[in-house]
């Protein structure tokens, strides 16, 4: 499904986004719009260039993450696991049903995973980095994915969504609820809802 165009220019400045972000636990029903979950989507891990460099950076471009999203309530889309294609800014169907009750009882029984319109999933295969760079490239992911994270959350904060970045999960469980491989770490959960 592709996905809407993201803007490129906003209505909050970064610094009133920087200055507005909290972590957001409780949230209001209501679904994301399309174009929302577009944007978030494009600020975590989008193409900002003819280069294919990212919305977020990557030691040596070797971008080691996945990006995922649990849809529960998303305006135009079923409830499910959904994969984000950064080149084409597309998603694909990749579980369908309802998964946020079972994500939320693997991350500790947190309300915020099951509540959340949509839970963001960062992954990551960490052989795309450390490849290149040895025993160190394993640091090089996890600041991948913290320069990911916190785009999703200023990009939730100006959308006047709230947003949590979740650490606290049962991570190869996680990753079996999902379907993805051995090599494939689930890193960090970021629910998304209404304020």
């Amino acid at each position: 499904m592709q996905l809407p165009e993201p803007k490129r220019q906003g209505e909050m400045s970064l610094e009133e986004a920087l200055s507005q972000r909290r972590s957001i636990r409780a949230y209001k029903p209501g679904s994301l719009t399309l174009e929302e979950t577009s944007q978030l989507l494009w600020a975590t891990q989008g193409v900002t260039g003819d280069n294919g460099f990212r919305a977020a950076p990557s030691a040596g471009a070797t971008y080691p993450l996945e990006t995922h999203i649990v849809v529960g309530d998303v305006a135009d889309l079923e409830p499910g696991l959904y994969h984000y294609d950064p080149r084409t800014h597309s998603l694909s169907v990749v579980n369908e049903g309802e998964l946020r009750p079972q994500l939320s009882e693997l991350s500790l029984g947190q309300p915020s995973v099951r509540e959340a319109s949509a839970v963001i999933v960062l992954s990551a295969v960490y052989e795309r980095t450390t490849e290149r760079y040895g025993d160190r490239g394993q640091m090089y992911v996890h600041m991948d994915v913290g320069h990911a994270a916190e785009n999703a959350l200023l990009q939730a904060t100006a959308l006047g969504l709230g947003a949590v970045p979740v650490g606290a999960f049962r991570t190869r469980t996680v990753g079996g609820l999902f379907g993805f491989p051995e090599t494939q770490l689930t890193l960090y959960l970021i629910p998304v809802g209404r304020l």
